[in-house]
């Protein structure tokens, strides 16, 4: 039997410090951006209008934030997650320049940290992963880490090392784009009339809206960013796991979740780093997604008049909506609605 066909990477094949350049360089185009507006609903401005995007000073539309995220986290889940139980955890995650049709990206990885499970028949593997463009610009850089099925149980553990995660990324340290300029920032036409001194830290915002996972939507957005998980697709193998069915990328609850803030958040013009992220329980096809945010810090940008950027915290339910914001008890446990806790830090635009 032929052994050319990859059957991606288990625990015991990471090594500390190892670096790993992922396959497939991918020119994104209109018809992406299409596609992905199809699939989210989202309708932040600044990535429908071009013309909208000029105003702000931009050459043109830029592609959606999680997007970008998107295709380069799928350019590394061949080798990182392809034998992977759950992704656990986001951090540090940081935005680079704007990425427009026509660009191309690839990515690369390196292993950060190992720490085989006490049962012994996982282990979870922190690698930092970085998107560049065709001129070698990085687009995105982020950490994560997952949990990955052993080839070998028996197999030796290794030396246990777990890195050292910032909490958020700093004011200073987030990516402007350059030329972007929202002094004349038309938030009618955006469609929301709050802008970044309309916020409090503390605020609570019940985003409303609502929108249902199809088997197909959540697997064609997969798809897009070329994201080959078995978890997602196959449902001969998912037969066998605890819940008998497909999961949905988390990514794609993410995308859903960020598409339903626009009810309350619509001048968040730009996604500029994700601080850290839990899917706290799995999605599948039927699930009624429900969001809510909150304002966890308030942040000027150095040298800024036009623009600030806030902290926010996204909780996304399932099948049960946010009137009453469900989240954690008195002992620190999930409300059992809740799929995911975002932290990440927006742009917005302050008050001409």
């Amino acid at each position: 039997m032929s052994d050319k066909a990859f059957q991606g990477n288990f625990f015991e094949d990471f090594t500390l410090g190892q670096e790993i350049r992922h396959a497939t360089p991918r020119t994104v185009t209109e018809g992406d951006a299409a596609l992905y507006m199809a699939l989210t609903g989202s309708r932040f401005a600044l990535h429908s209008s071009a013309d909208f995007a000029v105003s702000l000073g931009l050459d043109e539309a830029p592609l959606d934030d999680l997007l970008v995220f998107h295709v380069v986290f799928g350019k590394s889940v061949p080798d990182i997650s392809l034998n992977a139980v759950a992704n656990l955890g986001y951090a540090e995650c940081r935005f680079g320049i704007p990425v427009y049709p026509g660009d191309t990206l690839t990515a690369y990885s390196q292993v950060i940290g190992l720490k085989q499970t006490s049962a012994g028949n996982t282990g979870i593997v922190y690698v930092q992963t970085t998107g560049v463009n065709q001129l070698g610009e990085p687009v995105l850089d982020f950490k994560r880490w997952v949990l990955v099925n052993k080839r070998d149980p028996d197999s030796p553990a290794p030396q246990t090392q777990v890195p050292e995660l910032a909490d958020a990324v700093a004011a200073e340290d987030l990516v402007l784009p350059e030329g972007l300029n929202c002094a004349g920032y038309d938030g009618e036409l955006a469609g929301s009339p709050y802008f970044w001194e309309d916020y409090a830290v503390g605020e609570r915002i019940d985003h409303g809206d609502a929108m249902t996972l199809e088997e197909a939507e959540h697997q064609m957005a997969t798809r897009l960013y070329q994201n080959t998980a078995r978890v997602h697709f196959d449902q001969l193998a998912a037969n066998s796991n605890r819940f008998g069915r497909r999961i949905v990328y988390g990514g794609h609850v993410i995308s859903l979740v960020r598409a339903l803030s626009f009810n309350g958040l619509g001048n968040a013009v730009r996604i500029a780093a994700i601080n850290g992220g839990r899917h706290v329980s799995p999605t599948f096809a039927g699930h009624t997604l429900f969001a809510w945010s909150e304002v966890l810090e308030k942040m000027e940008l150095p040298g800024r008049n036009d623009l600030a950027a806030l902290r926010l915290r996204s909780v996304g339910a399932k099948d049960r909506p946010c009137t009453e914001f469900p989240d954690k008890d008195e002992e620190g446990k999930p409300d059992p609605c809740v799929v995911l806790d975002l932290d990440y830090t927006v742009l917005m635009p302050r008050r001409g």
